[in-house]
Order: C-alpha cells, then sequence, then structure tokens
C-alpha cells in the first residue's frame, strides 16, 4: 500500500519535526486508527484552541518529548525564552498573560491594558518607551497617576496640588489655570500665601506680600476701613497701625487733617489740664506733635487774665518791690516787652488829670502804693487835697469893699470860678476870672 498516496490529499508531515515525532506522525497516517484520531481530533477541547499564528507553530513546540497530556495553557508558560520567545528586557513590568494585550494573530500592534502594568506610570511614560510629560506639563512629582487615569490621559480627571513642585504662579496664571482675577488685591505673594488647595475661599491673609496701600483693600468695602470715629487723616493705615495688631497702634501726627481739639478733647485723648491757661486757640499754636512739653508761648491766643498765669507759681509773677495794685498786669504792661511799663492810664474819677510838668508816679504815689493817703485829706478829691499849702489868699480877693477874700475850702477845686464882687451882698461882679487854673495849664 502506498501511504503516501492515501494521506497525501489531506495531510502533509510539517516541516522541521524532530525524527523521533515523524516517525509516529508516520504511524498515524499509515495506521488507519491514527489516521483517524489526528484527522478528527479537535484542539479547541483542550482549552487552547490554535487559531491565529499557532496554527502555524509545529506540533513538538508545545508538546515535548512527545507529551500531549497536561500541555501549558497560559501564555508565559511557553513565552518563557525557553519554549518560546517570551518578554524582551524593555517590555513594560505587567503580568505574564501575554494574551492581555497581544493577539495571536500577531505579536506587534499590542492593544495596552493598564491593570495589567505592575510599575509606575514614568517607567513607560518617559518620552522614550511611551508618551511623556510634554515641555508645558505642569512641574510635578513623576506620578502620573497622582492625576491622570488610564481611561483618558489628555485631560487630567483631578489635581492633585501635593504632587507640584513648582511655585502656584507656574500654573495660576491666567492660561495654564485661573490666576489673580483683576479686582485682586495687589501682591507679590504666592498663591499658597493666603489660600488653601483644598477651598480657595477659605483664605487666611499674610500682608508681607502686599504691595498695594492699606486703603486699597482698608476701605470699608473690600475690607474693614476706618471707623466713623476714627481721627481724620489722610495717612495710610500702616502709618500708625502693624499688621501684627490693630490695636496699640503708633500715632504719627503728620497726616492728620483735623484740628487738635478733635481728638485732645479729653475723651478720645489727653485735653487741657485743670490748671492750663485759659485759651481758645488750638493745641498746636503752641505745642508740637514731638514734645508737648516745653511749648512756644503766643500771648495773642490767651482769654483769661495775666493774673491767671503770672502768679508767680504758673508764671512770673509781680516782684516783691513791685507797686501795690489789684489792677491786672496788662493795666499796664504788654506781652511784647514787659519794661518800661508805659500803657497806664488814670480812669479814677478821683484823678485831677495829668499836670503839664514832669510829674512822676511818685511824686503823688509816695507809698507806692495804688491808694494814695491825701495830704489834705478834708479837701479831698479836689486840688486842695494835695495843693491847700499852695494856696496864696492876697491873689484871690472876693470883694473890693470892703476887702475879703475867699477861703482854701471855697476854691477847692482850683479851676473853679473866682469872682471879685463890689460888695458883701455878692450880687454885682465887678470882674471875673473863670477856670484860671489847670493842671496842663503852663501857669498854676
Amino acid at each position: 500500500m502506498n501511504i503516501n498516496s492515501n494521506i497525501s490529499a489531506r495531510l502533509s508531515m510539517p516541516f522541521g519535526l524532530p525524527r523521533k515525532l515523524a516517525r509516529i506522525w508516520m504511524l498515524y497516517i499509515a495506521i488507519p486508527g491514527l489516521l483517524h484520531a489526528a484527522d478528527t481530533f479537535d484542539h479547541f477541547t483542550t482549552g487552547f484552541p490554535l487559531t491565529g499564528r499557532h496554527e502555524y507553530v509545529d506540533c513538538s513546540g508545545c508538546h515535548i518529548g512527545g507529551q500531549f497530556a497536561g500541555a501549558p495553557l497560559e501564555c508565559g508558560l511557553c513565552h518563557n525564552e525557553s519554549r518560546a520567545p517570551g518578554k524582551h528586557p524593555q517590555h513594560v513590568p505587567s503580568s505574564d498573560f501575554c494574551d492581555d494585550c497581544h493577539t495571536v494573530y500577531t505579536w506587534s500592534g499590542a492593544r495596552f491594558d493598564h491593570s495589567d502594568a505592575i510599575g509606575a506610570c514614568a517607567n513607560c511614560h518617559n518620552s522614550s518607551v511611551a508618551t511623556g510629560k510634554p515641555p508645558d506639563h505642569i512641574p510635578s512629582t513623576p506620578a502620573c497617576e497622582d492625576c491622570h487615569n488610564t481611561i483618558s490621559f489628555t485631560r487630567a480627571v483631578r489635581m492633585d496640588h501635593d504632587a507640584a513642585i513648582g511655585v502656584c504662579n507656574s500654573c495660576h496664571n491666567g492660561f495654564t489655570a485661573t490666576g489673580k482675577p483683576p479686582a485682586h488685591l495687589q501682591t507679590s505673594a504666592q498663591c499658597d500665601d493666603c489660600h488653601g488647595t483644598v477651598n480657595w475661599n477659605a483664605v487666611r491673609f499674610d500682608h508681607s506680600g502686599v504691595t498695594a496701600p492699606c486703603s486699597s483693600c482698608h476701605n470699608g468695602a473690600t475690607a474693614t476701613g476706618k471707623p466713623a470715629g476714627h481721627v481724620r487723616t489722610t495717612a495710610e493705615c500702616d502709618a500708625c497701625h502693624s499688621t501684627q495688631s490693630w490695636l496699640g497702634a503708633g500715632f504719627d501726627h503728620s497726616g492728620v487733617t483735623a484740628p487738635c481739639s478733635s481728638c485732645h478733647d479729653g475723651a478720645t485723648a489727653t485735653g487741657k489740664p485743670a490748671g492750663h491757661v485759659q485759651t481758645a486757640a488750638e493745641c498746636d499754636a503752641c505745642h508740637s506733635t514731638v514734645t508737648w512739653a516745653g511749648a512756644s508761648f503766643d500771648h495773642n491766643n490767651v482769654t483769661g487774665l495775666c493774673g491767671s498765669c503770672h502768679d508767680g507759681v504758673t508764671a512770673t509773677g509781680k516782684p516783691s518791690d513791685h507797686f501795690v495794685t489789684t489792677l491786672g498786669c496788662e493795666r499796664c504792661h504788654d506781652s511784647t516787652r514787659w519794661v518800661p511799663m508805659t500803657l497806664f492810664t488814670h480812669d479814677s474819677p478821683d484823678y485831677p488829670g495829668d499836670h503839664r510838668t514832669a510829674t512822676q508816679c511818685i511824686d503823688c504815689h509816695t507809698t507806692n502804693n495804688q491808694t494814695i493817703a491825701w495830704k489834705y485829706p478834708g479837701y479831698s478829691p479836689e486840688c486842695a487835697g494835695c495843693h491847700a499849702d499852695d494856696y496864696r489868699q492876697g491873689e484871690h480877693r472876693k470883694t473890693d469893699s470892703p476887702r475879703t477874700y475867699y477861703t482854701v475850702s471855697e476854691l477847692r477845686d482850683c479851676s473853679g470860678a473866682c469872682h471879685v464882687y463890689t460888695d458883701t451882698s455878692l450880687t454885682t461882679i465887678s470882674s471875673t476870672r473863670n477856670s484860671h487854673h489847670r493842671a496842663g495849664s503852663g501857669e498854676f
């Protein structure tokens, strides 16, 4: 019987089988029972159907030594560089299930199942094995999985700020990610100086990076501003306050626009003490904001009498040899010069008027006292009170026939009328000397 002629139409011996397997193969095709078994055997029943490229693999490649039963079914048990080619050294670290990514039809062009990858993403996504971070990627740690997933790589599903290694504004610049809005506080500080990555609105504030003046925020709208009773001033908040404590402010008068008394009223700030000079002037008319003591003094601002200060305690008072008087300093002195005293004017109704001669104060005020002791008290306050001893009877006849004379008492007011009568009836005036004497006249 010609065996080859019987089976040539159905089977041909696989090329390259070892001799032992070739003999077995010849038995299958030579013996009708074996031939029928080989021809009708369904490899699918083994759990490993011969499909794709496996159809062209010699049986001996898997059935070593003619052992058919118990042949390995998992890819990695054959593709282990012993039975068949396995993973090359640069293969992605993964499980041994080749068919998770590869097919039996072609080894190349594999689909990738990230669930089988057992290494970190960056082991492959390093721009060599697989696409890595682009040049404009957010500076971050190499762990892709912190933000990306294997379903969609192009748009991160979450942003893990813990993985970011750059400063905030490297992303939050208005292009890569949301940046400062137009109305944001002017500051050079980084976002994380005030904001957290969990809640953007839960802001803690750090003044150290602020570049704008205080009032750009502390305006009563964006943030607390000056209260209603605040000192009126154009100065910025930090001229007096610190960012550590709003209370306990240092004070700078230079920016104050209101008058001193708007604060120095004894309630808001120290006011005039009880013994202060009586004045309606503002504090800065005499005091400076550098030192309260050592004030300059302007008498033009004083509303009280001189003696309210010039009492020998608050200010220099009358010296021990001063003229004894109840009059105030201002009756004789002025605030421009204390001596010589040139301001006094007699306004008493007892004052006889200024005398033409160079009379000195002590000519009348012989005891250096405001109160004069009249030389002839019985004639006060007329001229005779001082000049009774100057009276000359012979010059002051009263009648010609008989010749009589006026007494001192009758002519005590030297400036009064002096008539000469014809007789003692005093009815007919022979001559008149009316107001002949005056204190300011040249002749007494």
